[in-house]
């Protein structure tokens, strides 16, 4: 007879229920939040077990991954959709959360979550360090703009080394400021010697990775850009269409439709934020910043021109993210006017002709 086992899984125990195939409750359990301890349980208890879940979180990842090894047919199921069917239980706890995510995967009622490898979680703590740091550095940058300009001391515009240099001088002339704006110049100037740091690995691994070069190819996509593409997107195989990684970022639109209510809202937002943004940033350097024309730089203006800016951005930041997905996915499928537009990204060319009409 065919087993279910749910997993409603915390930090230190989980919670473990076994269901057949008609939903009755076979076993139920608490175990340390250990693989080797769950799967003993599972074996012992459902010997023809058919299918293990649990909800993605923030162990997720290592313990599916751990699962999966001891040859466990587990499955990460989308948090959203099991707290919908969860919420119908009157009483909340962990034994009835398991007990409803076994049934989850009895009645095959459930969304799959791709659980990437840990080489693309490596990659992907890596950028986020990188991040958390620059913004520790802007901070600190705004905090001593701040107070120097309570003093009337206005450091303006100033970049790299003219910033600290100037601080400096600035701080000199109120020696009651020294003291707070000299510590604060000592840690930018250690923050930033992180953040180059964390820009050579950054650049090592852009070079050492084939699909990232491929992926730096589009116009406007630097290394940092490629590789949080290869560390969200992880195997760009599983999508049918390169269209699709749009929704999946979350730069798609949303839609309501009920009866005669039909109407599309703003971008979902949905899915990674630090892609997402990287994207965006990618698109308006490349309509504003960049002096080389190419076939997306002219789609772009030309869109910007009939709806805005704005649009325009996103609009760009999707047509790339579909030719990354393109590069990396052998079986990627565009539309007619996409593909002539994606294939043609490699042009390298000065002048353009002049945009007529719109």
């Amino acid at each position: 007879m065919e087993h279910y086992v749910g997993l409603d899984v915390s930090l230190k125990l989980t919670a473990i229920c076994i269901v057949d195939r008609t939903g009755k409750i076979e076993r139920e359990g608490v175990v340390a939040s250990d693989p080797e301890t769950i799967a003993a349980f599972i074996k012992s208890h459902a010997p023809h077990v058919a299918r293990v879940g649990l909800e993605a979180g923030a162990t997720s990842t290592w313990l599916w991954t751990e699962l999966n090894k001891l040859g466990l047919p587990v499955i990460c199921i989308d948090a959203r959709h099991a707290k919908a069917a969860l919420k119908l239980q009157i009483n909340k706890s962990d034994r009835n959360d398991a007990v409803g995510i076994a049934r989850i995967m009895q009645c095959g009622w459930y969304k799959e979550i791709r659980v990437k490898d840990l080489d693309s979680h490596a990659i992907k703590a890596l950028l986020v360090s990188r991040a958390l740091l620059v913004k520790i550095k802007r901070d600190i940058e705004n905090q001593v703009r701040g107070l120097l300009k309570n003093l009337g001391l206005v450091i303006g515009q100033a970049k790299m080394n003219v910033f600290a240099v100037r601080a400096a001088e600035l701080a000199g002339a109120r020696p009651e400021l020294a003291g707070a704006v000299e510590p604060l110049l000592k840690a930018r100037e250690a923050v930033g010697r992180q953040i180059a740091d964390l820009d050579r690995k950054v650049m090592r691994l852009a070079r050492n990775v084939a699909q990232v070069r491929q992926f730096m190819t589009a116009p406007g996509i630097g290394p940092i850009t490629a590789l949080c593409f290869l560390a969200t997107i992880d195997d760009p195989t599983r999508f049918r269409r390169s269209r699709s990684v749009g929704a999946y970022v979350g730069l798609t639109t949303r839609r309501y439709a009920s009866g005669e209510t039909d109407w599309t809202g703003r971008i979902s937002k949905c899915g990674d934020k630090m892609l997402r943004t990287y994207l965006y940033e990618a698109a308006n350097v490349l309509l504003t910043r960049v002096a080389k024309w190419s076939a997306l730089k002219a789609w772009g203006i030309r869109l910007a021109k009939r709806s805005g800016l704005r649009k325009a951005k996103v609009a760009v930041a999707r047509s790339s993210l579909s030719f990354c997905t393109g590069c990396g996915s052998k079986a990627a499928n565009s539309s007619g006017h996409q593909r002539r537009l994606l294939i043609s990204l490699h042009s390298r060319t000065t002048e353009f002709p002049p945009i007529r009409g719109n």
